[in-house]
C-alpha cells in the first residue's frame, strides 16, 4: 500500500516558517498564487499514471526550459504519472522559481505522494553539456547516471554543492519511500535538446536513457 503522508522529518521541516530561499521571490506556492495569476503567469499540469513512477518538472515552462517537455515525454513514454509547474510569462519567469525544498504546489504533492519512484527534472547553469544526478534514491540515481553515460551524455560522479537533492524536504524525496532522483541539466545540454523549437534526436535519446534506468529498478 502506498503511503501518502509525509515523514515526520519532512513534516517537522515544513512546520518551520522561513523566508524565501536565496534568489527566490516567494517562500511557497500559496504566496506565489496570491501574487501571480494562474493561466496568465503560470500553469499547472498533473495526471495519474499506470505505474508507481512519477516524472515532475517544478521549474518548467520559461523558468528552466525545456524541463517540463522532457518530464512529459518521459512520463508519456512509460505510462507514468506526471506533474509540472510552468512559467508562462512573456519574460521574467525566474520570479516564479520556488526552491525544491519549499515547493508545495498541491497537485504536484499529490502526484509525488502517490509514487514510489520519482524523477524531478531541473535546469542548472553551465556552458558545457552535463547532468548532475542527485536525490536520495541511490539505486535509481546510479542507474540513471550509468544509462546517461551509455547514451553518450556526460553525467559526472561529483555533484556541485547545492544540487545534491538529498534533503528529505526536497519535492522529489517526498514520495512514499522518501527517496527520489533529481536531474540538474546544464544550460548547454538543454540547448542541445531543441532546434528552432523542435526536439532534436538528443532530446529523445536522453529521455530514453532515463527510462531505461527506471525500468532497471
Amino acid at each position: 500500500m502506498i503511503v501518502r503522508t509525509a515523514t515526520a522529518a519532512v513534516a517537522a521541516l515544513l512546520a518551520i516558517p522561513v523566508a524565501p530561499a536565496a534568489g527566490d521571490t516567494y517562500a511557497d506556492f500559496a504566496e506565489l498564487a496570491a501574487n501571480e495569476t494562474e493561466g496568465v503567469d503560470f500553469r499547472r499540469s498533473a495526471r495519474a499514471g499506470a505505474t508507481d513512477v512519477a516524472h515532475i518538472a517544478v521549474h518548467g515552462g520559461g523558468i528552466e526550459p525545456p524541463t517540463s517537455e522532457l518530464a512529459e515525454r518521459a512520463a508519456r513514454s512509460g505510462g507514468h504519472a506526471f506533474a509540472a509547474f510552468e512559467g508562462i510569462k512573456p519574460s521574467g519567469n525566474s520570479v516564479l522559481h520556488i526552491t525544491s525544498t519549499r515547493f508545495d504546489e498541491p497537485r504536484t504533492l499529490d502526484v509525488v505522494g502517490g509514487s514510489t519512484r520519482t524523477v524531478s527534472w531541473h535546469g542548472a547553469a553551465g556552458d558545457r553539456p552535463a547532468t548532475y544526478v542527485g536525490g536520495r534514491d541511490a539505486d535509481l540515481r546510479d542507474a540513471v547516471r550509468e544509462e546517461l553515460r551509455a547514451g553518450g551524455f556526460h553525467a559526472p560522479d561529483t555533484v556541485p554543492d547545492g544540487l545534491e537533492g538529498e534533503s528529505p524536504a526536497n519535492i522529489t524525496n517526498r514520495n512514499a519511500r522518501g527517496e527520489g532522483v533529481q536531474l540538474e541539466i546544464t544550460s548547454a545540454q538543454r540547448e542541445a535538446f531543441t532546434r528552432g523549437g523542435v526536439p532534436t534526436d538528443a532530446f529523445g535519446a536522453y529521455v530514453a536513457a532515463v527510462e531505461r534506468a527506471v525500468h532497471r529498478r
